[in-house]
């Protein structure tokens, strides 16, 4: 059984499940940056462009000066693909994946 997410963490859920849920995507995805600002998304794929969830909160929190990240939490999906968060991130930060319902499926460390 995993832990339960703190107070702030459980936000980005929220946050990752509603991005999810307004265009009933594949995932949403929701970060917190280094001044505790939010950015959510949920994963864009059109057949001509693609995009994981992840990937653009984390082009969100850069174009708004984001210089590090706290955590992201990912909304549906397995093996979530972490590498550009970890570019913001750096080492040793949290990334939970979650399912729709909200149970913490895993974590793991940029």
């Amino acid at each position: 059984m995993s832990e339960p997410l703190s107070a702030e963490d459980a936000k980005l859920l929220t946050l990752a499940r509603g991005a999810r849920a307004r265009i009933s995507a594949f995932q949403g995805a929701a970060i917190r940056d280094e001044m505790g600002r939010t950015y959510s998304a949920a994963t864009v794929d059109n057949g001509t462009v693609a995009i994981s969830a992840l990937d653009l909160a984390v082009a969100q929190a850069i174009s708004a000066g984001a210089r590090g990240a706290e955590a992201a939490v990912v909304v549906g999906g397995e093996n979530v693909e972490i590498d550009g968060f970890r570019s913001l991130a750096g080492g040793g930060v949290p990334v939970y994946t979650c399912t729709a319902a909200g149970v913490v499926t895993d974590t793991v460390l940029t």
